[in-house]
């Protein structure tokens, strides 16, 4: 009879573990089918979307759907995405990853909104791959320019190693995420891969893309091209 018990017991906590994986799995697959309709929604207009020299030269995208900020006064702001980087074998599988920081000025409200951050050279590459680093200290950002035919400054090609952007309400454009707070998710990690693999590891193109990523990877694939002239 302690046997039947123990054998029961051990069931039960298999099963709950299984159904807490498949909780966490039904997350991750949201973000991810999440992320990849913002990229499309964007791109759909586009003469307000990324400009096709940005797209063209981009290192890495990060999407955070839903991204939350709530303030009165002084207010916080966190998020959850998913980020790829473009390899020589095309775009890797994706990293997960989490978005804090603390806002200011004279706020009242909440909102919820989607971000992208695009790293747009070999420096802004190698900061994703830090654990933990601040937009705008640890890494130069500068608020996308957007439309088809938009001229963007020289200021973030010599200096801004991220381009962020915002949508909210329909409307797109950049914003300054200065202060932000850019971190690797192990949480989410473990629970799509099975273990905490480096994120170099796996935005080097080492590790294949999950099924339930293909979407989003290809969904940035198809946007962000290299044109015939930057190749």
């Amino acid at each position: 009879m302690r046997k039947f018990f123990a054998v029961l017991g051990a069931l039960t906590i298999s099963a709950g573990a299984l159904s807490a994986h498949a909780a966490d799995m039904d997350k991750l697959n949201d973000r991810l089918s999440g992320s990849a309709q913002v990229i499309r929604e964007i791109m759909a207009t586009p003469d307000k979307g990324i400009p096709r020299s940005i797209l063209s030269g981009a290192s890495c995208v990060v999407v955070i759907p839903s991204y939350k900020k709530a303030a009165f006064v002084v207010g916080g702001q966190y998020g959850q995405g998913v980020a790829t980087c473009r390899t020589p074998r095309g775009w890797s599988a994706p990293v997960f990853v989490k978005l804090s920081g603390g806002s200011f000025g004279f706020q009242i409200g909440g909102q919820s909104t989607d971000l992208v951050l695009v790293a747009m050279n070999q420096r802004g590459l190698q900061d994703m791959l830090k654990n933990k680093f601040k937009i705008g200290g640890d890494a130069a950002a500068s608020a996308g320019p957007v439309g088809r035919n938009a001229q963007a400054g020289t200021d973030w090609k010599l200096n801004a190693e991220f381009l962020t952007y915002s949508r909210s309400k329909g409307l797109f454009a950049g914003i300054d995420l200065d202060g932000t707070v850019l971190d690797d998710n192990n949480d989410d990690m473990r629970a799509q891969y099975g273990a905490d693999l480096p994120f170099a590891q796996v935005l080097s193109g080492k590790v294949p893309t999950p099924p339930n990523a293909v979407e989003f990877v290809h969904t940035v694939a198809k946007f962000f091209v290299v044109s015939q002239g930057n190749q």
